[in-house]
């Protein structure tokens, strides 16, 4: 014959003790959450930045330093042009001792038919390589902590670079 005295104390050591399990489970669910936002929101500042780097082609709006020179050496570039971003790659580098950060590395895929010339390639990358950092850093309102390049930019957790852009 079993007593019902016998079990007191036991349901609440066992509800203390999921309470507890579950609170750990939730805390980092919640951790890796904010950190695929991070991620995510770099990532489409990113895409924002390359599509803004393009459009200041297809407007042939350029700083006055750069118009000189397309101007003098690269013509064709002046005048506007169909320029797609197809993809933007992020890859993962590991941690970067000299940051203390992750290292992430954006590749850009670009498409623009009207375009030839592997020189007129070369800046078109570079100006949406620049405009995909500079994105990052404002939203992370980092521009204080990386040079006049944006190269690399921060966000808490996360230094990020640009390859090549490459083009199909």
């Amino acid at each position: 014959m079993v007593l019902l005295n016998d079990f007191k104390g036991q349901l609440a050591i066992e509800y203390i003790f999921w309470l507890g399990l579950s609170f750990i489970v939730i805390l980092s669910m919640v951790n890796m959450a904010m950190d695929s936002d991070e991620l995510n929101m770099a990532i489409t500042a990113a895409r924002s930045g390359a599509i803004e780097g393009a459009n200041m082609n297809s407007f042939a709006v350029f700083p006055e330093k750069s118009f000189s020179e397309y101007e003098n050496h690269k013509e064709r570039i002046n005048f506007p042009s169909s320029i797609r971003i197809l993809k933007i790659d992020a890859i993962n580098c590991g941690f970067n001792n000299s940051y203390q950060k992750t290292k992430i590395q954006l590749i850009a895929h670009v498409s623009a038919p009207g375009i030839i010339q592997k020189t007129y390639k070369d800046s078109l990358g570079s100006r949406i390589n620049y405009y995909m950092r500079r994105s990052i850093s404002k939203v992370f309102r980092t521009e204080n902590i990386t040079n006049s390049f944006h190269n690399p930019a921060f966000s808490p957790k996360y230094v990020f670079t640009t390859a090549d852009v490459r083009w199909v």
